[in-house]
């Protein structure tokens, strides 16, 4: 099968490939991939800073396509089922093993950028009807990451969310919170990409450049009660902020490291608060179902910012590299 390769940590490294096709071994399913999506991991993965990795490996973790193969023992699914494959494969549901999870797809399992993969049946989840396979792509870390937020908060009517930034994960909190009922403050550095968050239902807009503390504008326009939830994606020069914004008994989602690792933080108000500060590395194969569930009975209809063919894999790499260059999610269409 062709495919494309990663052939070391280099965000240039990429090169085109023949590799044998996998069989679908008993209880395997093989998918023909269709369409692939990035996300921060990625470009970690190509840049050295994530572990597991061996090159030559064939990247990008979330995928999409249609099943074409049956190994045996697979009752539930059927051939030409379109289906999205999970990020890890051996997390079903539950909290996670750590052998669930340090296998991952496009890390340390061939990922997204080749004609077939082969999974076991009970790591990949019926995509929604409505949804395309580029769409359908953007939900195994994205959606699922976003849905688990949106219930580490019980987010419904009347709850106040934060979110930092439009990325993915943000773009898709952004649509589940308002399906929930719930109020949505958003911030970025453009203009232009607060004004496209308001379209899809953004209830409050804050231009971080214009007002560097944020924070203090969510508690006025919340009357100093502070938000519900904060998605957490910016890392050190973010948190000790989103402490500050959240509510008493209110949750920081911490997902992200975009503007690095270790942050110093007050302890007090996790204290004097009782915040929940949870940690999160996406979720099993269950929560993705749930998702894709979610998405499918809200009928949200993802975003994508730009579609790559699989022979633009550096130029797409580089431009999720770049940094706040895209609003939403960034997808592959595969064209074999």
């Amino acid at each position: 099968m062709k495919a494309i390769e990663l052939t070391a940590p280099r965000l240039d490294a990429f090169r085109a490939a023949t590799v044998p096709t996998p069989d679908p071994q008993r209880g395997e399913v093989l998918i023909r991939l269709r369409a692939a999506s990035l996300n921060f991991v990625d470009v970690a993965v190509a840049s050295g800073k994530y572990p597991g990795s061996s090159f030559p490996l064939i990247p990008v973790v979330d995928g999409a396509g249609e099943i074409v193969g049956i190994g045996e023992g697979v009752s539930r699914l059927a051939l030409n089922d379109r289906v999205i494959a999970h990020a890890k494969p051996r997390w079903i549901g539950g909290r996670p093993r750590p052998c669930e999870m340090t296998e991952m797809r496009g890390v340390t399992l061939p990922g997204s950028l080749a004609e077939y993969v082969a999974l076991p049946a009970n790591a990949v989840v019926p995509m929604p009807a409505n949804l395309s396979f580029e769409t359908a792509a953007t939900l195994p870390i994205a959606a699922t990451t976003a849905w688990n937020a949106m219930r580490s908060a019980d987010v419904g009517p009347g709850s106040v969310v934060v979110l930092l930034g439009t990325g993915g994960v943000s773009i898709f909190a952004l649509q589940l919170a308002k399906a929930s009922g719930g109020t949505v403050i958003i911030t970025s550095s453009s203009d232009e990409k607060l004004a496209r968050a308001k379209a899809l239902g953004a209830d409050h807009l804050i231009n971080y450049r214009t007002t560097p503390d944020w924070d203090a504008k969510v508690l006025e326009l919340t009357n100093g009660l502070g938000a519900d939830l904060i998605v957490e994606t910016g890392g050190s020069a973010t948190f000790a902020r989103s402490l500050n914004a959240a509510a008493p008994g209110g949750t920081v989602f911490v997902i992200g490291f975009v503007t690095g690792t270790e942050a110093t933080a007050d302890l007090l108000p996790i204290i004097i608060k009782a915040l929940k500060v949870l940690g999160n590395n996406t979720g099993s194969v269950s929560d993705l179902r749930d998702a894709a569930r979610a998405i499918a009975a809200a009928r949200i209809e993802p975003v994508i910012d730009k579609v790559f063919t699989q022979d633009q894999a550096a130029e797409a790499y580089a431009h999720m590299a770049a940094g706040g260059r895209h609003f939403g999610k960034l997808a592959f269409a595969l064209e074999w």
